[in-house]
């Protein structure tokens, strides 16, 4: 007898139909050897049905034409009501003399539409009811509707509109997309059909309308989503019966500030100890954890600063109650400190809750050039008192002479001199309207070197209280938030806990935060726990508002150092972005520049000597560390806060590029090299100041 005919087999796999020539069965599984050659078992249960066309290939094509000329709403009028399987549907449909092509063309048809039919076993199927067929047709259209409306907005965003729909979930889109959302399946439709960046696509189409508007809208976005304004809230009134102090206090500020956290005073010159008052603005003494404006500072941890504009942590007539105003005597957190005169050594501190008559909020931009280092020198009789200074000299003076000692004695602790040796940088915007900066605004920057006598006065006092108050503290076994530092070895970092830890970079047995109450809620956390050792003393750990290992306290350090991180992280990108147009609206093509670091194959880095600003520098040779530059300016991008910087020149001399005690931290283009959180920013020299 002659061989038999071939039979080849169709099964289904992980979804998809294949054909192949069946080798051998046993009784639960066949060998088919499929069109590429390739061998495989399949079992019995998974073939679906059997044929004897010689081209495989050619019978799916058949059945896939016969799939295509079947009615589904003919098919399921057709098909019964119990299970069945898609041979019954062929016979019932065509014929009972169905061909194999008929009944594979009745199983694609069947597969090709789970709207009308859901599977029930392998070639098994049942048909839907007609309302879920309904529904299923309806999301359909739908979808294909959707899908027409996503073309249309491709479309228009290829031909450099951008549609109303794209443009309200634009920062969404960029930084925090819904990928099935429409308007981003636009976004990247357009995006492929143009091969554009997404970014590049949406600036051409008009979608971001400014560079200033990106980076605002981005932070809001990511930090702010529903806005910065304030809930209706009114700040309760200090009930405590507090002492009235016996001091003139006088702040230094900058002039656009109107959170005054601190003030000075100064007593008994006139003997051998001097007692130096540090008050501190006091809204722990109305405000409670957990009250609705304890709830909106705990949201936002700090107010973020950058120029022209700032976004406070607490609302305006809460501050303003708060607020340590001149002409009043206002509720405060005072530390009293005795010196003796002669040699600076602390003879007695103690703490008060009292009121503290305000004579004045020095400004210290406007006093700068007044308060020398040269005035203060003088021989204090009292003729060298300035009408526009209104702290009396002799105790200008004596404060200086007291902030030179603090920080001579904390150096020593350091063992190095802190080297703060470049300058700070004020940035002032003109015409700011209410709302804030819109990016057009013309920037003024200038400089101030640190460590001029009004900032180093009050950064001494500022490290002074929030050292002395830290040790009173752990004192009482009250647990606070402390900032510390092992060491200054390199990779050492400042650390926030809750324990008083030394703190190595400033040169202090312990750092608690508690000096800017109405700025940074760490401080106003601080306040909570010093103003219950104020009031019971020895059992102060157990009235305070927080206790020890208490949950809650490490859960606001957390919070705070994101956030805190963020927003100066803003503010260092908006200050590259002044400082961008400053170079812009000025049309300099050249600066000078010392390399602050220098990468063997790669471009070195480079600060401007009169400008915060960071760059590197292509086509330069090999430079060491300190070698100054002349660097010609090219092209800029405002959205990646980038420019295009080229070597032009050496000069001669080398510059000292210590980066002292700061961690610098810039913005460089779409990089970001480091973030400055220095913790005598208490005074104004504490880094780079954003004026209106």
């Amino acid at each position: 007898m002659g061989e038999s005919a071939p039979m080849y087999a169709l099964y289904e796999e992980g979804g998809k139909f294949l054909t192949g020539r069946v080798l051998s069965e046993a009784e639960s599984s066949a060998q088919i050897e499929l069109d590429s050659g390739k061998r495989v078992k399949v079992k019995s249960n998974q073939i679906l049905m059997k044929f004897d066309q010689a081209q495989p290939a050619d019978f799916m094509r058949a059945g896939q034409a016969v799939a295509q000329g079947m009615e589904v709403d003919m098919a399921w009028e057709f098909a019964p009501e119990e299970e069945f399987g898609f041979a019954d549907l062929a016979r019932d449909y065509f014929s009972k003399d169905a061909t194999p092509s008929q009944q594979l063309g009745a199983l694609l048809c069947l597969f090709e539409a789970p709207h009308y039919f859901r599977r029930a076993g392998k070639g098994r199927f049942r048909k839907a009811s007609a309302e879920v067929i309904q529904q299923a047709l309806v999301a359909i259209e739908k979808k294909k509707q959707l899908q027409l409306q996503i073309s249309e907005w491709a479309q228009q965003l290829s031909n450099g509109l951008c549609p109303a729909q794209v443009q309200a979930q634009l920062y969404k889109i960029l930084f925090k997309p819904d990928k099935n959302a429409p308007e981003y399946k636009a976004v990247v439709e357009a995006a492929r059909e143009s091969q554009t960046a997404p970014l590049v696509l949406l600036q051409k189409a008009g979608a971001i309308r400014s560079a200033y508007d990106f980076h605002w809208q981005r932070f809001l976005f990511e930090h702010f989503p529903k806005g910065t304004a304030f809930p209706d809230l009114k700040a309760p009134a200090i009930s405590t019966d507090l002492p009235l102090a016996n001091v003139k206090a006088y702040s230094i500020d900058d002039s656009q500030t109107t959170e005054i956290d601190d003030a000075l005073s100064v007593a008994g010159l006139e003997t051998n100890c001097v007692t130096v008052g540090i008050h501190i603005a006091a809204p722990a003494l109305a405000l409670q954890p957990g009250d609705a404006i304890d709830v909106c500072g705990r949201a936002r941890l700090s107010t973020v600063y950058m120029p022209g504009h700032k976004i406070t942590m607490l609302p305006d007539s809460v501050v303003q109650t708060y607020t340590l105003q001149e002409g009043r005597p206002c509720p405060a957190l005072s530390l009293y400190v005795s010196f003796d005169a002669q040699s600076f050594a602390v003879l007695h501190t103690e703490t008060r809750l009292e009121r503290v008559p305000i004579a004045a909020n020095m400004r210290h931009d406007q006093l700068d050039t007044v308060v020398t280092e040269r005035w203060l020198s003088q021989v204090s009789d009292g003729s060298q008192d300035r009408p526009e200074v209104a702290m009396p000299h002799r105790e200008l003076a004596f404060l200086f002479r007291l902030a030179k000692h603090l920080k001579a004695a904390r150096e020593e602790v350091r063992g190095k001199p802190e080297t703060f040796n470049r300058p700070d940088y004020n940035f002032r915007l003109e015409n700011v309207s209410p709302a804030g900066p819109d990016g057009h605004e013309t920037v003024t920057i200038s400089t101030r070197q640190r460590g001029a006598p009004l900032d180093l006065i009050v950064a001494e006092a500022m490290i002074l209280a929030n050292s002395t108050w830290g040790q009173w503290l752990a004192s009482f076994g009250v647990p606070a938030i402390y900032r510390s530092q092992a060491s200054l070895a390199p990779g050492i970092k400042v650390r926030m806990g809750t324990k008083a830890l030394p703190h190595a970079g400033i040169g202090v047995p312990s750092y608690a935060w508690s000096t800017s109450p109405l700025r940074r809620y760490t401080d106003l956390v601080n306040q909570w726990q010093l103003i219950a050792c104020v009031r019971h003393g020895a059992t102060a750990a157990l009235a305070a508002a927080f206790k020890p290992k208490d949950a809650d306290l490490f859960g606001i350090i957390t919070a705070f150092e994101s956030a805190y991180s963020a927003y100066n992280t803003h503010q260092a990108s908006m200050e590259r972005f002044w400082t961008l147009q400053y170079v812009r609206q000025h049309a300099m093509t050249e600066l000078e520049a010392t390399v602050i670091k220098s990468f063997p194959g790669e471009p070195p880095l480079a600060r401007a000597d009169h400008l915060p600003l960071v760059f590197s520098v292509s086509g330069a040779p090999a430079l060491e560390r300190g070698s100054r530059v002349r660097v010609r300016l090219g092209d800029m991008d405002l959205i990646a806060l980038d420019i295009h910087v080229q070597f032009a020149e050496s000069l001669s001399h080398l510059q000292d590029t210590s980066v002292g005690d700061e961690e610098e931290e810039m913005a460089i283009g779409p990089l970001t090299i480091a973030v400055n959180l220095d913790d005598a920013e208490d005074s104004a020299s504490g880094g780079v100041v954003s004026t209106t």
